[in-house]
C-alpha cells in the first residue's frame, strides 16, 4: 500500500523496519474519537469559512459517521502502514466519499492535530480521576465519622508520640487526596486551551475561524504562539506529575496500612478479599494490595522522569520525539487509575483493632506534652516545664511505671504545682477530647470536619 504521507516528495518505498520502528498507531489508535470530534468541528469551521461547501461538508460528516460505526463494530481496517490514526481516517474517508475527503487537512497539520487530540484525551481523562479521587474522599471521611471517637496512636519518627483518634488520621488522608483534586482542577484550566490552527508552526493562510472550533470543543482558550502550540507538552509532564503526587499518596497510605496490619502492630484487619496467602506457610494472610500499590508507584515516577528527559533538549518546534509521550503519559493513567479504583474499597472495608490502638496509645508516655501544657498553664515556662517533664519520664522508666500509675506524692517532688487534677491530663481519651480546635483530633472536631467533607463534595454533584 502506498504511504499518503510520502506520496510526492519521496520516490522510495520506506524500509519495512523502519515502518515497524516509527509507526505510532499502535499507541495513538486510543485516540481515535478524541481525532473524530477534532475533525468534525474543524470540517464544520471550513465549512462556515466557505472553505468547503455545505455539500462537501455533508459528505464528509457522512462518511466520518460510517467510520465511527465501522470501528465501534471492529471491522475498520487499520492499516500500520498508515502511521497513524489521523492518515488512517482521511485515507479510509477518501475511500468512501473520494477526493473530498483530502480536503478535511485544510488549515491544520498533524503537529497541531496530535496535540488537540491528546489535550481532549487526557481533558476526558482528568474529569474521570476527579471522581474516583472523591471516592476516595468519600470512602475516607464516611470511615473517618465511624471511627472519630476511636483512640489511635500518632506516631513521629515511628514513635508513639501522641493519642489521637483513628478519624482524625484518616482526614489526614483526605487532606492528601483533597490536594490531588485541587492540583487537577488548575490543571485543567491549563489543560483546556486550543492550539488547533497554528498548523505545522506557523499558521494558516487560509481564514479560518480557531475561536468557533474551541467553542465546539469546549476549550475555552486558543493558543496564543503557534510555535509553541505545536511543540508545547508542559501539560503533559503536569499531569504526568499530578499523577506521580496522587501516587506518592496512595503510596504512603498503603504503606501504613501494611504496618497497621503487621500482627507485631495488629492495629487493623485488612478485608480478605484484598490479601493473599502464601505458597508454603499456611498460617499467612498478606497484604498484598497495598504492596502493589507502593510498587506502582515507582512505574509513575519513572514515567514522570521520562517526559522531562524527553522534553529537556528539544528544540522548537515539532520533532518526532514527541512521539513518544503518548506511550509514557498513557501508562501512568492506567497505573494511577487502577489504584483509585481499589483504595476506596480497601478503606471501606478494613477494621480497626480498637482495644489494641487503645494499648498502644497509651504506651510510651503519649501523654506526657499535656503533662507539660499543665505545668504551662500553672505559670512555669514551658521549656522549664517540658525540662521537668523529662526528669519524670525518666523516673517512670527507671521504675518501669507509666505516668499515670505515679501517685500524687511522686509528682509532687517534680513540681509542687502538681495537683490531684493533673491524672485527668493523663487520660489518652481526655487528651484527645481536649483538642477541639480547627484541625484538631477531638470527636468534635474530627465529626464535624469529616461532615463538612461530605457536604462539599455533595455541593459538586458527588454522587456515590
Amino acid at each position: 500500500m502506498k504511504k499518503t504521507t510520502r506520496a510526492t516528495r519521496f520516490t522510495k518505498k520506506i524500509d519495512s523496519e523502519v515502518l515497524e520502528f516509527s509507526e505510532s498507531l499502535t499507541v495513538d489508535i486510543v485516540l481515535f474519537e478524541a481525532d473524530l470530534k477534532v475533525t468534525i468541528a474543524h470540517v464544520q469551521m471550513l465549512a462556515k469559512c466557505k472553505l468547503i461547501t455545505k455539500n462537501e461538508l455533508k459528505a464528509i460528516l457522512s462518511g466520518l459517521g460510517k467510520i465511527q460505526t465501522a470501528v465501534k463494530k471492529g471491522k475498520f481496517p487499520w492499516s500500520y502502514e498508515l502511521e497513524d490514526v489521523h492518515m488512517n481516517i482521511e485515507n479510509h474517508l477518501t475511500k468512501i466519499i473520494g477526493d473530498v475527503g483530502k480536503k478535511i487537512h485544510m488549515g491544520r497539520s498533524r503537529n497541531d492535530l496530535v496535540t488537540t487530540d491528546l489535550r481532549l484525551y487526557l481533558r476526558d481523562f482528568v474529569d474521570v480521576f476527579l471522581i474516583k479521587l472523591r471516592d476516595l474522599q468519600y470512602a475516607l471521611s464516611q470511615m473517618a465519622i465511624i471511627y472519630s471517637n476511636s483512640l489511635f496512636p500518632g506516631y513521629t519518627h515511628l514513635q508513639v508520640a501522641q493519642p489521637v483518634t483513628f478519624g482524625h488520621h484518616l482526614l489526614a488522608w483526605n487532606e492528601m487526596i483533597y490536594r490531588d483534586e485541587k492540583r487537577l482542577v488548575d490543571f485543567r484550566k491549563h489543560l483546556n486551551i486550543m492550539p488547533l490552527g497554528s498548523a505545522a508552526l506557523s499558521g494558516t493562510t487560509l481564514k479560518i475561524d480557531r475561536k468557533f472550533v474551541a467553542n465546539k470543543l469546549g476549550f475555552e482558550e486558543i493558543t496564543s504562539n503557534s510555535m509553541d502550540a505545536v511543540s508545547d507538552r508542559d501539560y503533559v509532564c503536569d499531569f504526568a506529575y499530578a499523577n506521580s503526587m496522587t501516587m506518592l499518596h496512595l503510596s504512603r497510605m498503603a504503606e501504613e496500612l501494611v504496618l497497621w496490619s503487621n500482627p507485631q502492630f495488629d492495629l487493623i484487619s485488612l478485608d480478605e478479599s484484598f490479601c493473599t496467602g502464601s505458597s508454603i506457610m499456611p498460617q499467612k494472610k498478606n497484604p498484598d494490595t497495598p504492596e502493589l500499590i507502593r510498587g506502582k508507584t515507582s512505574g509513575v515516577f519513572g514515567n514522570l522522569i521520562s517526559l522531562l528527559s524527553l522534553m529537556k533538549g528539544l528544540p522548537l518546534t515539532y520533532n518526532r520525539d514527541l512521539q513518544e509521550d503518548k506511550k509514557i503519559i498513557f501508562d501512568s493513567i492506567d497505573i494511577t487509575l487502577s489504584c483509585l479504583n481499589i483504595m476506596p474499597r480497601l478503606i471501606l472495608t478494613l477494621s480497626l483493632n480498637e482495644k489494641r490502638a487503645e494499648e498502644i496509645s497509651a504506651s510510651s508516655f503519649s501523654t506526657a506534652t499535656d503533662l507539660a501544657d499543665y505545668l504551662s498553664l500553672k505559670g512555669i515556662p514551658f521549656r522549664t516545664a517540658h525540662d521537668t517533664v523529662g526528669k519524670i519520664v525518666k523516673y517512670c522508666e527507671k521504675k518501669a511505671q507509666k505516668l499515670e500509675e505515679l501517685s500524687l506524692s511522686e509528682l509532687q517532688k517534680f513540681s509542687s504545682l502538681i495537683k490531684d487534677d493533673i491524672y485527668k491530663y493523663l487520660d489518652p481519651k481526655n487528651a484527645i477530647k481536649s483538642r477541639t480546635g480547627a484541625g484538631e483530633t477531638s470527636p468534635k472536631s474530627v465529626d464535624g470536619q469529616a461532615h463538612k467533607n461530605l457536604k462539599r463534595l455533595k455541593s459538586l454533584g458527588y454522587k456515590q
